[in-house]
């Protein structure tokens, strides 16, 4: 069975506002399976962040800044991807995911405040988790946990210098 490679295309990050948020995206997208992250605007303490994360908690997560969104979407489609826009205006999750499924290469659009209007024409799927407002980061914990049908929690991070221990009480790590 061939891996799914799932990369986020965050658009719309404005660096003076959206640094917290657009790391957040960035370490969902890497704790729940996707392979990476481009940012449609230069903002090198993001990826300097996601890159001291992927240093220490391992796996071969990328993120690169500087992205000219239009010219990704089309070289992502080139090579045989498709693209799926989250956003509330889209349909639901649970109605098109089985459809999204059947793809393996997959670039995820995560918006901030005013995404450009012909992302709706040029998207696959317009897909709403919920159709109320939320957070960016919600709806793609939800449309990565779908997608990967809840296997994202067996995930390994090779290379971890450190990692988690569970436990039922307190918290628990070991260097690796």
């Amino acid at each position: 069975m061939q891996e799914s490679e799932v990369v986020i295309l965050r658009i719309g990050h404005r660096p003076e506002r959206d640094q917290r948020v657009t790391t957040h995206v960035g370490l969902t997208a890497r704790a729940l399976g996707a392979k990476g992250m481009y940012i449609a605007a230069a903002d090198k303490g993001v990826v300097s962040s996601i890159e001291d994360v992927v240093s220490r908690w391992g796996g071969a997560f990328f993120c690169q800044d500087t992205v000219k969104w239009r010219s990704c979407l089309r070289d992502w489609k080139a090579a045989g991807g498709i693209v799926v826009h989250l956003t509330m205006y889209g349909l639901n999750l649970p109605d098109v995911i089985g459809d999204i499924k059947i793809h393996k290469k997959i670039l995820v659009i995560v918006g901030a405040e005013k995404v450009p209007g012909e992302m709706y024409g040029l998207a696959d799927y317009n897909v709403a988790v919920t159709s109320q407002p939320h957070s960016e980061i919600s709806s793609l914990a939800l449309f990565l946990d779908h997608y990967f049908s809840g296997q994202e929690f067996r995930n390994e991070f090779p290379g971890a210098r450190i990692r988690i221990i569970p436990s039922g009480k307190g918290k628990q790590t070991e260097e690796l």
